[in-house]
């Protein structure tokens, strides 16, 4: 039987609010690929956090554990349709040692590192509401997604690369970024890589810094905010945030043993 912790964090994914029957964001434009990509690859999906601090709590009382853990289990048959070899690092939510993740991806022969979180904001902004009877913490100052990359990476620049490319798939594919990253407070005050679409540099982020393969850390929404913490448990909406991962994996990592395709063919332009 499942020990008490693995209970409580399935029941929290359980006990997500029903989903509104909306259909996809006319602004969307998802990033379709057709073959293998990603053929060869091997990419690193990080679930942030863990049981023991499951991270920040959404506007319904939900732990950040839970929407990493749905939102890589999303991602990741997407990029093996793609082609790629996908491991899931923190998959049963008892890694404690952010050191000790990128480390696991590396001894898997990965190739990259990609740590999955959903966003909080500052404690100033947090207002209550009340919710199913229970008083709860909100904040619908910001929404949006956020990318880090650290400078002290070992493959710094290629990491930078990386994020970049990401902001600019999600951006493309019709996605916003939050830029309270970048708010001149304790706790924030990060430098923006590219305002436009929510690339930051994040130094010490350990998770980042001791990678040894090229590393980001994705915020994939930010899930005190009230619609959003909804949104981001859309299929559709976590569909589209892999599609844009496929589209920069295969830019940014061209299909191994394989000359280089054009990317444009390969997501539905001509050539």
């Amino acid at each position: 039987m499942p020990s008490r912790p693995v209970l409580l964090l399935l029941s929290s994914l359980l006990l997500c609010p029903a989903l509104p029957t909306l259909g996809a964001d006319p602004a969307w434009k998802k990033a379709e690929f057709t073959g293998k990509p990603l053929d060869g690859l091997r990419v690193a999906l990080d679930i942030g956090h863990y049981r023991l601090k499951p991270g920040a709590m959404s506007a319904r009382g939900v732990p950040e554990l839970s929407f990493n853990l749905a939102t890589a289990r999303a991602i990741a048959p997407v990029l093996e349709k793609a082609g790629a070899k996908v491991i899931l690092v923190n998959a049963d939510g008892t890694v404690s040692s952010l050191a000790e993740r990128p480390e696991i991806a590396a001894k898997a022969g990965a190739d990259c590192f990609i740590s999955i979180h959903h966003d909080s904001v500052n404690d100033k902004y947090l207002r209550k509401w009340t919710h199913e009877g229970v008083e709860r913490d909100y904040a619908d100052n910001f929404r949006g997604y956020s990318v880090f990359a650290s400078a002290k990476s070992a493959k710094a620049e290629k990491s930078r690369e990386l994020a970049l490319r990401v902001g600019a798939a999600l951006h493309g594919s019709g996605l916003r970024p939050t830029l309270h990253h970048a708010e001149p407070i304790q706790g924030e005050n990060r430098p923006l890589l590219d305002e436009k679409t929510g690339v930051y540099e994040f130094s010490d982020l350990v998770v980042l810094k001791s990678a040894t393969i090229p590393a980001i850390l994705l915020e994939c929404g930010v899930i005190i905010h009230r619609e959003e913490e909804l949104l981001a448990q859309r299929p559709d909406y976590q569909d589209l945030i892999a599609h844009a991962l496929v589209k920069t994996l295969a830019e940014v990592f061209p299909a191994k043993g394989k000359e280089k395709k054009g990317l444009k063919s390969l997501f539905g332009g001509k050539r």
